[in-house]
């Protein structure tokens, strides 16, 4: 057994996570639920963007995006993805390193149909990650998908969530003097166990 303080304790990684972000959000000015998101292209050469997590399940990270961006080609061609979320007002950040599949479509649906109108329909503008011309061919786009959707669009098929499966998550804390606490959960199967060890700051 790790000795822990009380911000590590608990069984289950996934219950601290969302125990973190809770307590980040009494204090954060803006998105506390905001990772920083890291890709492989094709090539080796790496990527990362902040994305908003919007959800934490019994067994993965789940975010959303357009299936045609960068990050989601990258995803899809490596599987794999990784992040970073920290908290300023906490002094705290979790790393998450995991696979990757997609979120399933009543989830993608249901987030999809929670967002404002004006973001349903920037979903279905927007070509993300291609160039663009100027922001008025954008917001000309949202106004032409106003115009044949309605007030009720549908969430485009090019559009839905992705999960993260962690295989390894780590937890840091700032201590007093740079002697930072890290504790890091990892399994060496999906469906194993989390094996838990402290690491030098």
């Amino acid at each position: 057994m790790v000795e822990k303080d009380v911000k590590f304790e608990g069984n289950n990684p996934f219950d601290i996570c969302k125990r973190w972000i809770a307590e980040a959000e009494t204090g954060e000015l803006n998105d506390p639920n905001a990772i920083a998101l890291s890709t492989v292209s094709a090539d080796g050469m790496p990527n990362v963007r902040m994305v908003l997590l919007k959800n934490i399940d019994d067994s993965a990270f789940v975010f959303f995006t357009n299936f045609g961006s960068q990050k989601a080609l990258e995803i899809f061609d490596c599987g794999k993805a990784s992040f970073v979320w920290h908290s300023k007002f906490l002094r705290r950040q979790i790393r998450v390193r995991g696979f990757t599949s997609v979120e399933c479509d009543q989830a993608s649906d249901e987030y999809y149909n929670s967002r404002s109108l004006r973001s349903r329909l920037g979903a279905w503008a927007s070509l993300q990650s291609k160039p663009l011309d100027s922001r008025e061919t954008l917001l000309n786009q949202v106004e032409k998908f106003s115009e044949s959707l309605g007030q009720e669009p549908t969430r485009p098929k090019f559009w839905g969530g992705f999960r993260i499966v962690p295989a390894e998550i780590e937890f840091w804390a700032e201590g007093e003097s740079r002697l930072h606490d890290r504790f890091l959960w990892t399994k060496s199967s999906v469906d194993g166990p989390w094996n838990t060890q402290r690491l030098y700051p």
